[in-house]
């Protein structure tokens, strides 16, 4: 596995690389990860594995003392809200080393991701290549080809410009990643069941906020979630009245286990990493989108010239 810049597939202006691994057994997940993580530790790099819980100690084990220099994280719960990965793990430890190349194993789609999950997931390995163009960083991404569906594999081919599998190295003649954005930014369905409406202004704010509370807590989340809830609502509310018209309404409802508001709008937004930056780096009104990714289970958009819709999921 070369992984270098200048590879095939890669710019060699560009010193991002974003390979895919397709695997189907743990032999052949190690074969692609571990000499992945050995090489950079062997360069000096910083290296980090963001993969689902059960990988952790496969991993760690394979790579024997070699794992006390790597940071490890669950994605499962780093990257529950596939949203909070971009500024929430993979910009948080590329820019704590930012001195030198960087390394990093992101697992974000893996089987059990749910329908409601699965757009933001391939819209997220699509916004990394905007995310990191040009940064001295290497991100392995693993899919698992025995328990994935058809069309995850096939984004994966359109989100990653090398493909890594049991045959060798390739270029991937699939990549087009902002194919892949527009085609998970459709409109959202339509909640299954009963949902509670109110409409909002800049002087109704503080109603939307009671609006959230009451019904988050109604709808069966606990106070720490009904606070979480309450604090995204009103980020969104706020930046519908300021960037999205004017005004814009918020509906509340149950879903598979989850409590979801959305708040939709007459605006547009025209950055594709709004919400996914540094906030620090954010453009005026991304600020708000950044702290809900942080607070909530999932988040998902659709946003076009007929207005903006982001809705917030959160656990019971």
């Amino acid at each position: 596995m070369s992984l270098r810049p200048g590879m095939p597939g890669v710019t060699p202006q560009d010193p991002f690389l974003h390979p895919a691994l397709f695997y189907r057994t743990d032999e052949e997940y190690l074969a692609g990860a571990v000499p992945f993580v050995r090489a950079g530790h062997a360069a000096g790099e910083a290296v980090a594995v963001a993969v689902p819980g059960p990988r952790l100690p496969l991993l760690r084990d394979a790579l024997g003392a070699t794992a006390r220099s790597v940071t490890w994280l669950d994605m499962s719960e780093a990257g529950r809200n596939p949203g909070r990965i971009i500024p929430g793990v993979l910009r948080e430890f590329a820019d704590r080393h930012d001195r030198g190349r960087v390394r990093i194993i992101g697992e974000p789609v893996w089987p059990g991701r749910t329908a409601a999950e699965y757009p933001a997931c391939a819209q997220h390995e699509a916004l990394i290549n905007l995310a990191f163009a040009g940064r001295d960083v290497s991100i392995l991404c693993p899919y698992d080809e025995a328990g994935l569906d058809d069309v995850a594999l096939a984004d994966a081919r359109a989100t990653h410009p090398v493909l890594i599998d049991r045959h060798g190295e390739r270029v991937s003649d699939d990549y087009a990643p902002h194919r892949v954005i527009r085609a998970y930014n459709r409109p959202l369905p339509e909640p299954g069941g009963d949902a509670v409406t109110m409409s909002f202004d800049l002087d109704a704010l503080p109603l939307v906020r009671d609006f959230a509370c009451r019904w988050s807590a109604r709808l069966g989340l606990g106070s720490d979630a009904v606070g979480d809830m309450e604090l995204a609502v009103s980020e969104l509310a706020a930046n519908s009245c300021l960037h999205g018209g004017g005004s814009g309404t918020a509906r509340f409802w149950s879903e598979d286990g989850l409590v979801v508001c959305e708040v939709r709008d007459a605006g547009t937004i025209t950055d594709p990493l709004a919400g996914r930056r540094p906030a620090d780096m954010s453009p005026f009104g991304g600020r708000g989108i950044l702290l809900v990714n942080h607070l909530a289970d999932l988040v998902r958009v659709h946003t076009g010239p007929d207005g903006t819709a982001i809705r917030v999921y959160l656990r019971k």
